[in-house]
């Protein structure tokens, strides 16, 4: 269901099948199994994972999953019952993402063009457009060539879902693209054809995420940057961070990240404070009428 109807990422359902067995196994231990599995045993699983060290978020994650799996089951009349709607989620505290300011990108684009011939060219291509579009890392590295053969100044993203969106691509994001697209052929076997933007010898055909957030690294550390802090999601973060100090607005930014919700984005409102409060001294009535009386 999760593959044919919601159109999940592999990613996902690996995800989710390591979670439900995880569960699973654990009802098993009891005595038990899914279809017999009351509200009691989901707490006590629920309890053996903090004992375990747990994190909330984790925590979270699979009481998730296994909500979905027994509403699953309850609307296919497999249940009379569902017993995760009586079960509180654990209290997570949402972080705040980890962010490279923008001169700390400008090391890691400049690192990368002294980078020389086919392998510089791709990886300057990789971090104009990640940080031009925010994609998520595996719509980055599984970009199809056909959704770049032209020079267009947009850019459509299948994600999630098998949701489509458009983004605007910068003239930097456009340059890089041409360049790369001409040295493409580097990453081909003689006689060769891929239909990925950046092919590769690993069994998916192109650039693994992996491999891309080691190249990363390596970068980080010739700019002195501490390695820990990027990493393909942070130059997501940086993306959405950076738009919204500079005066884009989160429901573009939402769109553009292809987040479901504004409640997801809420998590980059840090970024807001200072602008926000410019913005109110500025622009409102009785704040500016404050200042002229000098108060």
């Amino acid at each position: 269901m999760m593959a044919a109807e919601r159109g999940a990422a592999a990613n996902t359902l690996a995800a989710y099948r390591r979670d439900l067995q995880d569960y699973a196994g654990f009802l098993s231990k009891r005595g038990g199994g899914t279809l017999g599995a009351t509200a009691d045993d989901i707490r006590s699983y629920l309890s053996r994972l903090e004992a375990a060290g747990v994190l909330a978020s984790t925590a979270a994650r699979r009481l998730s999953a296994i909500r979905q799996f027994h509403r699953f089951l309850f609307a296919e009349t497999l249940r009379t019952d569902d017993p995760t709607a009586v079960i509180d989620s654990p209290r997570t505290k949402r972080p705040l993402p980890k962010v490279l300011s923008e001169d700390e990108v400008e090391m890691l684009l400049s690192a990368a063009r002294l980078v020389e011939g086919a392998e510089g060219t791709r990886l300057i291509c990789l971090l104009e457009l990640i940080y031009a579009t925010g994609l998520r890392v595996s719509e980055l590295v599984g970009l199809p060539f056909a959704a770049v053969a032209r020079d267009q100044e947009f850019l459509v993203v299948r994600g999630k879902g098998d949701k489509e969106r458009l983004i605007p691509l910068s003239d930097p994001a456009r340059n890089a693209l041409r360049q790369y697209k001409d040295s493409r052929t580097a990453y081909l076997r003689e006689g060769q054809a891929s239909p990925f933007l950046f092919p590769s010898s690993s069994k998916e055909g192109h650039l693994t995420r992996q491999r891309f957030g080691q190249i990363l690294k390596a970068l980080a550390l010739e700019c002195g940057i501490d390695p820990d802090r990027v990493s393909p999601h942070v130059l997501r973060h940086a993306f959405a961070s950076h738009l919204l100090a500079n005066g884009a607005d989160l429901r573009s930014v939402q769109q553009m990240l292809c987040y479901a919700d504004t409640a997801t984005t809420e998590i980059y409102t840090h970024v807001l404070g200072e602008r926000l409060k410019a913005l109110v001294a500025d622009g409102h009535p009785l704040a500016r009428q404050s200042h002229e009386a000098g108060t």
